[in-house]
């Protein structure tokens, strides 16, 4: 057994591309360092991961980010992730996402754009599917766009409703809790510009606003949020690059302060995290500057829940590297790495 009361992290990587697939870590409280403890490949690709109380401890979600996308459940008492059954498919393909949503979870299937409900019992574990929610559309992007690519899931403050990041019809779902059922009911739906590519989002600490991050075009879209009715508003783009960037970038990931002074933006190709600082209402979002990410490819950034670190998970180059925030700039100073192979993401207790 490890010792639960200290730090500890979990990082996803892809199996198909030589990860390890779930390596558990502690974490160092003065230094931010990672030491893994174990790993689990007994799912294939889990590329996400979400954790959630349950009345006998903390437990450890995943998707298999596969054709035939399924989740699974982990006990993440030992040293190692230990699986809660078997997976259980989603009824989408390649899930990319998933969020724990009450006594529901929610996953974003990127290959078949879509949204899938899966019920969760007392102890964690997971039920089939009771609901798959299909987008419809597409986008201008001949290679990316031709359907629908939901790209995530994210419950909103107060869990009344839920937002699904849409790639390939450049739009966000907005989703209600059904009071009755728990389950998720179509409610609106905000469209971008065309051609953008929506990724993934984030929340304003306060919950007036929403941060959407592109993929296909460097941008960051900053749109207000209204809690009371379940609107979503854009009111403007900025860049997440300098003027005159070298080749081609692919944002993946944002990530906003706790104080919302900063927000943070992983930029693949470019292979930087790019420092955005917010104005006091949150309405505008302007970029202060780049620096590496510590490796190639960051496809995912996490805070440590005391916000005074900033981690990124470099795909290809196979590594997570930490980073020291100066409070007076929200700029991230390197300050270490672990190998983890084709690591797609981290997350912390």
């Amino acid at each position: 057994m490890v010792d639960t009361t200290s730090g500890r992290a979990f990082i996803g990587s892809f199996t198909s591309a030589g990860g390890r697939g779930i390596i558990a870590a502690t974490v160092d409280a003065g230094t931010g360092a990672l030491s893994p403890t174990g790993a689990t490949d007994a799912l294939a690709d889990p590329s996400y991961l979400a954790l959630a109380p349950t009345a006998t401890g903390p437990v450890l979600y995943a998707v298999s980010e596969a054709t035939e996308g399924a989740v699974a459940a982990f006990d993440i008492g030992g040293a190692a992730p230990s699986p809660l059954g078997d997976p259980v498919p989603v009824g989408g393909a390649g899930p990319t996402h998933l969020a724990v949503h009450g006594r529901r979870l929610l996953t974003a299937n990127y290959g078949s754009g879509s949204v899938s409900v899966l019920p969760l019992a007392d102890d964690g574990s997971v039920g089939a599917a009771e609901a798959v929610l299909p987008h419809q559309g597409s986008g201008p992007d001949a290679d990316r766009q031709l359907g629908p690519h939901a790209h995530q899931v994210v419950p909103a403050p107060g869990g009344r409703w839920v937002l699904a990041v849409d790639l390939g019809t450049d739009s966000v779902h907005v989703y209600a809790r059904d009071p009755g059922t728990g389950g998720l009911v179509r409610h609106g739906e905000t469209a971008l510009r065309p051609g953008t590519g929506p990724r993934h989002l984030a929340f304003h600490p306060a919950g007036s606003h929403v941060y959407v991050l592109n993929e296909l075009e460097p941008t960051l879209t900053v749109c207000r949020w209204d809690a009371a009715t379940g609107g979503l508003d854009p009111v403007g783009e900025t860049p997440v690059l300098p003027d005159g960037a070298a080749g081609p970038a692919y944002p993946s990931e944002v990530v906003v302060a706790p104080d919302g002074r900063y927000l943070w933006v992983a930029n693949r190709g470019h292979d930087s995290i790019a420092v955005l600082a917010l104005d006091p209402d949150g309405e505008r979002a302007v970029l202060r500057t780049t620096v590496p990410c510590g490796g190639h490819w960051p496809r995912d950034l996490a805070l440590d829940p005391a916000g005074r670190r900033l981690y990124a998970a470099n795909e290809r180059s196979g590594n997570v590297s930490w980073f020291t925030i100066e409070p007076g700039t929200g700029t991230p100073r390197w300050a270490g790495s672990l190998d983890a192979p084709a690591a797609s993401c981290v997350i912390f207790t």
